[in-house]
């Protein structure tokens, strides 16, 4: 096998997912384009080189769709002979872009490719389901899918995290990534994103805000409405499907709220993965390898529970241990994501997020796997550690994983 090394990583800063964000004016092609084009400077590669660009879009219809990754890389003025594939894993989908183009650099069928996610939910249409089935009422006499909100609150319930429990996590990703901006700890792999006429529209992370556990406290349930509503084409509200699935749950507790759960952003982020031996022929200084990557799937109704067994699967693939991982960035979707991971593999808080999360920065979708990458690997190197890895539970009972080493 050959060795598929991180040539470099160059990311957005994360704007707010909403209407009137930072971002939301720009169209999802010209922003993966302008990281696009950000990655070629700053590495100094011929984009004729790359063999594929592979995108994660976990939403790609609308503005994200006709395969935003070719039509992104046309936007940046590459050749037209450089193809492109848009993935969708959900949240996983630009971690498994990672993955794939290690994967296709290992393999010997390719030897530069670039990884890449976008994804501006404030562009997103309107929802017509809070579910993820498709609609198809057959797949949901097997499997009960609930929104993802009562899937963190039944975690919650499962694994006896309570409400102070999952707020506590969440004052604490806040005062995190307030310390990591204040140090500048995210410069190292973030671009400003500028509008047609040059301007800057965002040089920083656009969603933190100071704040602690008693004015998350005052916060009100986001689910608990949600979890007792009875749908068309449902026989059970939410939470009665959950306790139909768990039956060993009297009530599910509603312990997740705006505060404490994932911020709606936007973003873009881009990897340069090639085979080692033509980064040394080319002078390009690669700052780590892909030691091992994983897909774990779990029960689709509880839905986030695999990144323990996903991070279980990739260590023991690269012949490791939790103890040999040195950092660990695990997708903050919900709080109790990340306590159940810590619960599952006994890997300390101390190790996990130490720039805080999604909680406080967002998450981007189909963009946070680079951009989770990216926060590892400059963390990494700002302590002078070696090995990390990154995590996301996904749409559907899903995880990825990925360990890098630097080199």
């Amino acid at each position: 096998m050959r060795e598929a090394t991180i040539v470099d990583v160059v990311r957005t800063p994360r704007g707010k997912g909403k209407p009137g964000g930072a971002l939301s004016g720009v169209h999802p092609q010209e922003l993966l384009a302008g990281v696009l084009v950000e990655l070629q400077k700053r590495v100094g590669f011929e984009p004729g080189e790359v063999a594929d660009v592979l995108t994660g879009c976990a939403n790609a219809i609308g503005d994200h769709g006709d395969n935003v990754a070719r039509l992104s890389a046309l936007a940046a003025g590459w050749p037209l002979t450089v193809p492109g594939l848009t993935m969708n894993r959900a949240c996983g989908s630009g971690q498994q872009a990672v993955n794939s183009a290690a994967m296709m650099v290992a393999s010997g069928q390719a030897d530069v490719v670039v990884a890449s996610g976008v994804e501006l939910m404030s562009r997103y249409p309107a929802a017509t389901r809070p579910t993820l089935d498709a609609g198809n009422e057959r797949l949901r006499e097997r499997y009960p899918l609930i929104p993802q909100g009562i899937s963190a609150d039944l975690i919650a319930t499962l694994g006896g995290f309570s409400r102070t429990d999952v707020d506590a996590y969440a004052a604490e990703s806040q005062r995190r990534a307030a310390e990591a901006i204040r140090e500048g700890r995210f410069a190292g792999s973030m671009v400003p994103v500028a509008g047609p006429d040059g301007a800057t529209l965002l040089d920083r992370e656009e969603l933190p805000r100071a704040t602690t556990v008693e004015a998350l406290a005052a916060l009100k349930p986001s689910f608990e409405a949600l979890g007792t509503l009875v749908l068309d084409g449902y026989e059970r509200s939410f939470d009665a499907l959950a306790r139909q699935v768990y039956p060993q749950v009297d009530a599910v507790a509603h312990v997740h709220h705006a505060g404490n759960s994932s911020g709606l952003a936007d973003g873009a982020a881009a990897v340069l993965v090639a085979r080692a031996g033509v980064a040394r022929e080319r002078g390009w200084r690669a700052r780590a390898r892909v030691v091992a990557t994983a897909t774990a799937g779990a029960d689709p109704v509880i839905m986030l529970t695999a990144p323990g067994p996903a991070a279980e699967q990739c260590v023991r693939r690269a012949g490791m241990t939790m103890a040999d991982i040195d950092l660990f960035e695990v997708n903050e979707a919900f709080a109790a994501v990340v306590l159940r991971f810590a619960q599952d593999t006994g890997v300390g808080l101390d190790r996990v997020n130490v720039n805080g999360g999604a909680i406080a920065l967002g998450h981007p979708i189909g963009a946070s796997g680079p951009i989770l990458l990216a926060t590892l690997l400059d963390e990494l190197e700002r302590r002078d550690l070696s090995t990390g890895l990154v995590t996301m539970c996904t749409g559907g009972g899903m995880a990825t994983a990925t360990i890098i080493e630097r080199v």
